[in-house]
């Protein structure tokens, strides 16, 4: 009997109280069973540790340089009405022809152009060659068109059309600066060796062909002896 009315004790406790626990334990004084409800302590859910993201698939698919890189430079500088040496040069201190360059900024390709300015021009892909020099060239030349100076172009395709407006001048930046002083020096050197490169006079056309004189023929003169043999002699 006893022993039944423990289990039911137990088993309503545990009815009443879902997040509770019953014990019943003999008072060691009295010898009676003493039924005591134990909260137990509160459960702490255990965190669920993030997983490291999965690596990002390659956004650069390295393929091969479509054409000759100095006729897409001179197809696009002559298209803006710029001078090539001026786009070499500014690659040559960007990126060193690295087409799949990135700074630490996030700007890409061989003309280290921004995601929102390739948007701006409409490259699509900036590790693409082509796109990215075209793209770099007709922004070079919007820069130069709006600033009217070769110096403050290069400032502002280096910190930004704002921050040359502010200055209005170079801004005070280092690595602008040496950015502005780089691209010049290097221009002035290619500058320096087209001019001792020996001038190659272009072809009109094909060379037409010079007739020879015609050969001068002397008179010749014939008669027959009295034998009947022919004689010839020239004049």
């Amino acid at each position: 009997m006893r022993i039944c009315f423990i289990a039911t004790l137990v088993v309503g406790a545990a009815w009443a109280a879902p997040n509770t626990a019953t014990v019943v334990r003999a008072d060691p004084r009295t010898g009676r069973l003493v039924r005591r409800v134990v909260v137990p302590s509160k459960v702490v859910a255990a965190r669920s540790v993030p997983s490291r993201p999965a690596a990002a698939p390659a956004r650069v698919a390295k393929q091969p340089l479509k054409g000759n890189l100095n006729e897409i430079v001179n197809q696009a500088a002559q298209s803006n009405n710029l001078d090539p040496l001026l786009v070499h040069s500014v690659i040559q201190v960007e990126s060193n022809y690295n087409p799949y360059a990135i700074s630490h900024r996030g700007a890409e390709g061989m003309m280290q152009l921004m995601p929102s300015t390739a948007r701006r021009l409409g490259v699509r892909n900036s590790f693409d060659a082509r796109e990215n020099i075209e793209g770099g060239v007709r922004y070079l030349k919007y820069l130069k068109e709006r600033f009217q100076d070769d110096r403050l172009a290069l400032a502002a395709y280096n910190a930004g059309e704002g921050a040359v407006d502010r200055y209005r001048w170079i801004p005070p930046y280092a690595e602008t600066q040496q950015y502005v002083y780089k691209v010049g020096k290097k221009l002035g050197e290619l500058r320096r060796e087209a001019a001792q490169q020996p001038a190659q006079k272009p072809v009109a056309g094909p060379v037409p062909a010079v007739a020879a004189p015609a050969p001068a023929y002397r008179a010749v003169e014939s008669r027959v002896d009295s034998e009947g043999k022919l004689h010839l002699r020239t004049r």
